[in-house]
């Protein structure tokens, strides 16, 4: 098992073991399917090619699950590989049951599609592991993307194992997303089962994590939010500082009475936003329309030390 590479990356391994270690269920299967139906078309192809016999695939399931639910599903004769990364010993569990072993060997082999593949109910045959190898590279390779999007899967993948051995492989348990393909003929179906660690997934393809291909990143939405509150408006005002004066006399002002600015006063225009000031400005007038032109940013620990000098 690979060592994790900084503390926080132990400290999760940890908490996976003895809680499971999860996301938001939504989020996961959401990531999932949209891992597995760009891989989909990328599997139908390259199986086709290997095979040179049309095999049908399709997504069936995508859900959230526990790892070790992989093998209980696929029966008593099945293959199954582990699929090591970077980041994880585990980083996707494939397995595959002996109806879809039976249907890929047939295809390869030349079997006739339009007749019935004979159930394989024993453990499977060197060959028949070899076959199943062959699959699981292709579909690990579908899913493991590309860039910084990929799950940087090392490959090739590790030769399946079958009967006792794969039966005895221990699993090590934690949250998961379980994605089921189904592979077909006209006349036989079986299932490539796919799990793959939340923790590992998220990493990688979740909401925090950088994307391409035009998926939007934590960054992405970040540069947009911003730009929406940039293009937001507001009201903004300018006022122009009177003269200081004694509480009695703004007492004595009567209706009529005029004001006289002080020495400076047009220079000292205060420009505000939500009674916020924000800068201070000159006033003036252009054409036949009255203006402020900016001279600096408002410094409001200045303009406090000014309120405590006596007027």
């Amino acid at each position: 098992m690979t060592s994790p590479a900084s503390p926080s990356e132990t400290r999760a391994l940890i908490i996976e073991r003895l809680v499971g270690d999860s996301g938001e269920a939504a989020q996961v299967i959401g990531v999932g399917r949209g891992m597995a139906e760009r891989a989909l078309p990328l599997l139908q192809k390259a199986l086709a090619a290997e095979l040179g016999a049309p095999v049908t695939v399709d997504l069936q399931v995508v859900e959230v699950g526990r790892v070790p639910e992989a093998r209980p599903r696929a029966g008593d004769a099945f293959a199954l590989t582990i699929v090591s990364s970077p980041a994880s010993a585990d980083a996707m569990t494939l397995v595959m049951d002996a109806h879809a072993v039976a249907v890929m060997v047939s295809a390869l082999f030349g079997g006739d599609p339009d007749q019935p593949v004979a159930p394989i109910e024993r453990d499977l045959s060197q060959i028949e592991a070899d076959v199943a190898t062959i699959v699981f590279q292709e579909v690990a390779a579908a899913l493991n993307g590309s860039g910084k999007r990929s799950l940087e899967l090392r490959l090739p993948v590790p030769k399946a194992t079958s009967g006792g051995e794969a039966r005895r492989r221990v699993l090590r348990d934690g949250a998961a997303v379980r994605i089921v393909f189904g592979v077909s003929t006209p006349t036989d179906t079986g299932t490539i089962t796919v799990m793959v660690p939340q923790r590992v997934l998220l990493s990688t393809r979740g909401a925090t994590a950088r994307t391409e291909e035009g998926e939007a990143s934590e960054f992405d939405w970040r540069a947009r939010f911003s730009e929406e509150v940039m293009r937001s408006t507001v009201r903004l005002e300018a006022t122009m500082p009177l003269a200081r004066l004694t509480l009695g006399d703004l007492a004595a002002f009567e209706p009529g009475q005029v004001i006289e600015l002080e020495e400076n006063a047009q220079l000292n225009a205060r420009l505000s936003a939500r009674d916020k000031t924000l800068f201070v400005c000159e006033f003036g007038k252009l054409g036949q329309n009255y203006t402020v032109r900016v001279s600096h940013p408002h410094d409001a620990g200045q303009d406090f030390i000014d309120g405590l000098m006596p007027g």
